[in-house]
């Protein structure tokens, strides 16, 4: 292996020269107590910048083994010392060092959840720290200099003050623990929610509102949240001790309220709450089932081959809706086979927002029924349907409604927000539906199970393009996925990920597949090899976090050039 004095001879060879000369120090450096791998030189300073990683031993890095034994520490230990390695770019920062990206250093962004990156990773017998740099240049030639300071001075600051747990102060390794345990906690507070058969928790004192609509930060001076008494719960945790706050049970839980008093607030904060966030956060015990997905109305969407019979039948056309697809469908059958697709995904329970649906996929009054028979009328509303979705699948509801007043007869719990004060108004609810007359005008009855038999063949390509914009969109070749409406992707990376998963989908089905089948099997192979074994090692952009299998299932269901089918039982 060559090592830092290699590196600064060809450094000097190649000075002043053309810009394409930087191809010759691909390679790996030894610099002593760490590794440094220049995996890829960009073309031109304005080309993608190059990517590089650090590599340290197991025993030089020191970092307690006990910190990354297991998944759920592993997670939290690379999520702090990315964020370290994020913090001393800020300090180090040069600027620019000539043309275009010459001189940035950049790496996976972190936000405020944990999530499985590929910038940080730590296995058995070492720990990998991947970034970009742009390598300096005047124009399309080569500045040396500058690149020495860069790879002699700053990155082995960098590589010193974050690689290396001897170099953290204690303050800092006071916080590392205590991320750690947060990470424990977080665990037995999602292992309580199977055994107590809920489908939410929010802590006592949890603050949910954000900073503004760009920022996920707490909002400064907001109204910390106190469960009701009538759903307050205990639990202890190994760390944090005893906790108090609201437990959500499993079945239909509808949340109303005034315009403006926090009930998109909440379902916000337990769409988010699939995910671990980081202390300080505000909504570190604000946690939801893991398999929870958002659905609502998108108009224009593609839909291949989905069951969406359950929702949608007898269409004028003569459609066949237990086989349905559309180049451009409504907002009442987009919104159906969102719900369906999330289903297929596993998904055991589902969000809504009234003002995000399609009014007619969520309610039809009884004087539009007079006006428009049944027998004429395509849409069975999903309120119809709600109970005997949960008496027959299992799966949970969690809805905010703001004018569907029949939803309150069906919900096995009301939660009005006040002032962002959460009440239990279950009791008064059921009054008010029985004055009403429609307590149990929608009987809890079985539903028919859709059809998940959907099968992908094979895709031929001599070679893909992949790429990502934002968490909006993901480009295959010059195909855009529209994926802005999958409101749990938290960071573009995931949208990364997504492209270069679905690369990987198209690479390697071969023969006809099943799609439930094979991509549990894919997140299967990520459990035991990790991200890498489907992220392609000359990935060429954008730092990579690993979607939940919902978010990927709705990505799949949304590519056009997909070649679906559905497979009759």
């Amino acid at each position: 292996m060559k090592n830092k004095e290699d590196l600064k001879k060809e450094l000097i060879k190649i000075d002043h020269k053309s810009y394409g000369m930087y191809k010759t120090l691909g390679g790996s450096y030894s610099y002593g107590n760490y590794i440094l791998h220049i995996d890829h030189v960009q073309g031109d300073p304005f080309a993608s910048p190059s990517r590089l990683r650090f590599e340290v031993k197991k025993e030089t890095h020191g970092f307690p083994e006990e910190y990354y034994e297991e998944k759920h520490r592993r997670l939290a230990l690379e999520d702090q010392v990315l964020r370290r390695f994020l913090r001393q770019l800020r300090q180090l920062d040069k600027g620019s060092m000539g043309s275009g990206k010459s001189g940035r250093i950049t790496t996976c962004p972190a936000n405020q959840t944990v999530q499985e990156r590929i910038a940080v990773v730590f296995s058995k017998d070492r720990m990998e720290l991947r970034f970009e740099m742009g390598f300096p240049a005047r124009g399309r030639t080569i500045m040396a200099k500058e690149m020495q300071k860069l790879v002699f001075d700053i990155l082995p600051e960098l590589a010193e003050s974050c690689l290396f747990y001897r170099k953290w102060d204690t303050k800092s390794k006071s916080f590392l623990e205590k991320t750690v345990f947060l990470a424990d906690d977080q665990k037995e507070l999602r292992w309580q929610l199977k055994e107590r058969g809920l489908t939410g928790f929010v802590a006592n004192g949890a603050i949910l509102p954000r900073e503004s609509g760009i920022s996920d930060r707490p909002m400064r001076d907001a109204v910390p949240f106190i469960s009701p008494e009538s759903l307050q719960i205990e639990i202890e945790l190994p760390h944090k001790g005893k906790m108090i706050g609201m437990g959500i049970p499993k079945g239909i839980t509808v949340i109303v309220g005034g315009g403006y008093h926090g009930k998109s607030t909440l379902l916000k904060a337990l769409e988010q709450g699939v995910y671990n966030h980081i202390a300080g956060d505000g909504r570190e015990y604000v946690v939801a089932d893991a398999t929870g997905m958002k659905i609502r109305a998108e108009d224009g969407r593609s839909i291949l081959h989905t069951d969406i019979s359950l929702f949608i039948n007898h269409l004028p056309a003569g459609q066949d809706t237990v086989d349905f697809s559309s180049e451009n469908a409504s907002g009442s059958t987009s919104q159906a086979a969102n719900l369906i697709e999330a289903m297929e995904a596993g998904a055991e329970l589902l969000f809504l927002d009234e003002d995000t649906s399609a009014t007619n996929f969520m309610i039809r009054d009884k004087v539009m029924a007079k006006l428009v028979s049944d027998e004429k009328e395509p849409i069975t509303t999903l309120l119809r349907h709600i109970r005997g979705i949960y008496k027959t699948m299992g799966i949970s509801f969690i809805i905010v409604v703001g004018s569907s007043g029949d939803y309150l007869s069906v919900a096995d719990l009301v939660l009005q927000l006040d002032h962002y004060k959460v009440k239990d108004v279950t009791k008064e609810a059921k009054e008010i539906c029985e004055q009403c007359q429609i307590a149990g005008q929608y009987a809890e009855k079985e539903v028919c199970m859709p059809e998940f038999s959907r099968k992908l063949k094979p895709v031929k390509s001599a070679r893909r393009k992949l790429k990502s914009m934002g968490t909006d969109t993901v480009l295959i070749d010059r195909e855009s996925i529209d994926v802005r409406y999958l409101e749990q992707l938290s960071e573009s990376g995931q949208t990364t990920a997504l492209a270069y998963m679905m690369g990987w989908i198209l690479d390697h089905v071969t023969k006809e597949e099943d799609i439930q089948e094979f991509i549990e099997n894919m997140y299967k192979l990520i459990e035991r090899k990790g991200m890498a074994a489907v992220i392609p090692a000359n990935y060429s952009a954008g730092h990579p976090v690993l979607p939940r299998k919902q978010e990927l299932y709705a990505c799949l269901s949304r590519y056009r050039s997909a070649k679906i089918v559905k497979e009759y039982m």
